[in-house]
This record gives C-alpha cells, sequence and structure tokens, in this order.
C-alpha cells in the first residue's frame, strides 16, 4: 500500500520539484500564458476525455448529490469561517489594548495593523481565493488516483463514482461556481453588470467539452487518437503542477500561511470527516463510502491558479493552500483509512 501511494505522488515530486528551481528564472509573463493555455486548452481537453469514460447508467445520484453536498457544505464552512477570523482579528487589537499600558507597545500594534491592512480590492480578492481555495478539490489527478490505488480494482462502481464525483466537482464547482466567485471577487476590472458572472460561465470551454465528450461516446475513436488523448490529458497534468512549482516558488513572506492552515484544517480534515459521518447516517459504508470521503478530502485543486491568473486573486494564498492541503492530506490519509474502512 506505502509502495503504490509513494509510486502515485512521484509526479507531484517531480513536476512541482521543477517549477520551484525555475520559479526564480520564469518571467511573470510565461506564468500568464501557460495559465491561460491551461484555462482555454489543457483542462477543456481533460474532460473532454474524462466525459467520454463516464458510465452514466450505473450509480450517478449518489457521486453527482455528494460532490454538490460537499461543494455547499464547504462554500458555508469557508464563509463563516473567514468572518470569524476577521471578527478575532479585529477585536484582539482591542483586547491587547485593554491589557497593554505601555503606550509604545499600543504604537507598535498600530502600526503592525497599517502594515498588515491591504485595499479594499485585495481584501476582497483574499475572500474570493480562501473560499476557492476551500471549495475547490483536486479530484481529477489525486482524488482518481487516490481511489484507484486504495479500493478494489474489480469494483467497476467505485472508479464510476470517482468519475462522476470528479466531473461533478469540475463542471459544477470548477468552472461554474468557482466562476460566479471568481469573477465576483476578482481584481481583474470587468463590468458589473448581473448577466456578466452568468455570461463567464457559459463560456467556459470546459463545460462546452465535457457536454460533447458525454454525447460522443457512442463514436468510437482510432486506438491510437484514444492513446494520444491519454497522453495528452498526463501532459495536460505535467504542466499544471510545474504551473503549482512556480507559483509555490514565488511566494513572498508568511503572511499568507495562518489563512492557508486554516483551508488545510476544512479541506482535509473536517469536510471529510463530516462526509463520511453523513455517509454512514445514509447507510453508505464500505469502499463506496471510502470513494466519497477521500474525493472530498482532496488537496487544493489546480485550478486555482488558473483562475488566479484569469481574474487576478490572491496568488500567494491560493498556492500557499496547495502547499498545505498536500501536507495535510499526508497526515489525513492513515486517518480516513483507518475510520472508514
Amino acid at each position: 500500500m506505502i509502495e503504490e501511494l509513494t509510486q502515485a505522488y512521484i509526479p507531484l515530486v517531480i513536476w512541482i520539484g521543477l517549477g520551484l528551481i525555475f520559479s526564480r528564472l520564469t518571467p511573470d509573463k510565461f506564468l500568464r500564458f501557460l495559465g491561460q493555455g491551461l484555462y482555454w486548452v489543457g483542462v477543456p481537453l481533460q474532460l473532454f476525455v474524462l466525459a467520454r469514460q463516464t458510465d452514466t447508467t450505473k450509480g450517478v445520484v449518489v457521486p453527482v448529490s455528494a460532490a454538490i453536498a460537499v461543494l455547499l457544505l464547504s462554500l458555508i464552512i469557508a464563509l463563516v469561517t473567514w468572518f470569524s477570523w476577521q471578527w478575532f482579528g479585529q477585536l484582539q487589537p482591542k483586547l491587547d489594548a485593554n491589557l497593554e499600558a505601555n503606550p509604545e507597545a499600543n504604537l507598535d500594534a498600530n502600526l503592525d495593523l497599517k502594515l498588515e491592512s491591504k485595499s479594499p480590492e485585495a481584501e476582497r480578492a483574499t475572500l474570493g481565493s480562501f473560499v476557492l481555495a476551500t471549495i475547490l478539490g483536486n479530484t481529477g489527478f489525486v482524488g482518481l488516483t487516490l481511489t484507484q490505488v486504495l479500493t478494489s480494482h474489480d469494483h467497476s462502481l467505485n472508479n464510476n463514482w470517482a468519475v462522476l464525483f470528479s466531473v461533478t466537482n469540475n463542471v459544477v464547482g470548477t468552472y461554474g461556481l468557482a466562476i460566479l466567485i471568481a469573477s465576483y471577487f476578482g481584481q481583474k476590472k470587468t463590468s458589473n453588470h448581473w448577466w456578466t458572472p452568468l455570461r463567464s460561465v457559459a463560456t467556459v470551454p470546459s463545460l462546452w467539452t465535457f457536454f460533447i465528450g458525454l454525447n460522443t461516446q457512442f463514436i468510437k475513436l482510432p486506438p491510437a487518437i484514444e492513446t494520444g488523448l491519454d497522453q495528452a490529458v498526463l501532459v495536460v497534468i505535467a504542466f499544471a503542477l510545474l504551473l503549482v512549482g512556480l507559483r509555490l516558488g514565488m511566494i513572498k513572506g508568511r503572511k499568507s500561511l495562518p489563512m492557508a492552515s486554516l483551508v488545510s484544517l476544512i479541506k482535509v480534515f473536517i469536510i471529510p470527516l463530516l462526509v463520511g459521518v453523513g455517509a454512514t447516517y445514509w447507510g453508505i459504508t464500505g469502499e463506496e463510502r471510502l470513494v466519497l470521503v477521500l474525493m472530498s478530502g482532496t488537496p487544493t485543486g489546480l485550478s486555482v491558479l488558473i483562475l488566479a491568473e484569469v481574474y487576478d486573486l490572491d496568488r500567494d494564498l491560493l498556492a500557499s493552500s496547495i502547499a498545505l492541503t498536500f501536507l495535510g492530506l499526508f497526515l489525513a490519509l492513515p486517518l480516513w483509512l483507518f475510520l472508514f474502512t
């Protein structure tokens, strides 16, 4: 089991490591080009291939409903956590002022607050980034890989549930709900008409390629093309992981780490625990329950960095969240295997 998990994470170490190595030598223009390329070409291609491999005749309701429920639950917990964090941050200086009688200490505290203050646009982008980092999981690569190595290979229902969960997360979450959040909170200057977010969703290429792939399953492509599509998905994954490494290498300071730690706590510990308990309550046990837990507890999705490039969000927070949720996964995985197998 440990050997299989190690091999599953080898691509993460290789490509993210390369990104870290070359991050200081990579111009920002290349990062934007890479992010835009993944958004318009890479991710739509991945969804097209996944849609063609999805069996919609078996067990559709449970994984689709679970994926949507996890998105909504994560959204609620993220907003509650954010506003609680902000309330505590505003309350703490008042408590310190009452406890400290030294005027110079109060002056230093006020100076620190001023240095850490952000513009309203930047604060808005940080809120949007915090929500996105909490609700979007890496179900496409990490989730599907974990379910393949940790569940029975001859149990087709497990794979079907994992694929449907991943596709729903991508369609409804990454390129549905996330587009609305990113376009609303992003610092990119756009018109604020009520139909602008809806237009953003409607023009997302991944939605169209998913439905095209779903409705062309009956068309048998030549083996060479099918193999080429599968290999292209691996290339997309490699470039996405490379983008993560490049962004991680450009993190400045540690100001984002406290918020990223909250994201990691919610994403890989609290949400999967609630999903596992809820699945047990609804009578879902065994490997089917483990699939839902694993898919709901994946690290923050790489797609948040693509959205950050397109909508000008808080890149440092998103990159820090990806890093810490990956670390959190290694700690949480044995717990989920112990509790839900």
